[in-house]
């Protein structure tokens, strides 16, 4: 793994330290947590997920500043196709 990848994954693992919030006990008889709990290593793998894609997104930008010939689709972007197919809005 590159130094750049443990870089991201600690940014996401900081990232949900922040944030996260465990489960919450539920009140309903025969249930022990509420629904809608999204685990912690959920959080990171998606968040993990979206620092990578980004990451690709920025180096399509870079490669866009030296030249116009990254158009590949329908006149979208290198940066454009990879947020839609990852569906990364930003």
């Amino acid at each position: 793994m590159n130094e750049r990848i443990r870089e991201l994954a600690k940014q996401a693992g900081d990232y949900v330290n922040e944030t996260y919030t465990g489960p919450v006990r539920s009140k309903t008889p025969g249930k022990i947590w509420e629904d809608g709990h999204i685990g912690w290593h959920t959080q990171f793998n998606e968040k993990f997920a979206e620092l990578i894609v980004k990451e690709c997104v920025d180096i399509c930008h870079k490669l866009a500043e030296d030249s116009d010939s990254y158009v590949v689709h329908d006149g979208d972007t290198c940066a454009e196709q990879i947020k839609k197919h990852f569906g990364v809005n930003e």
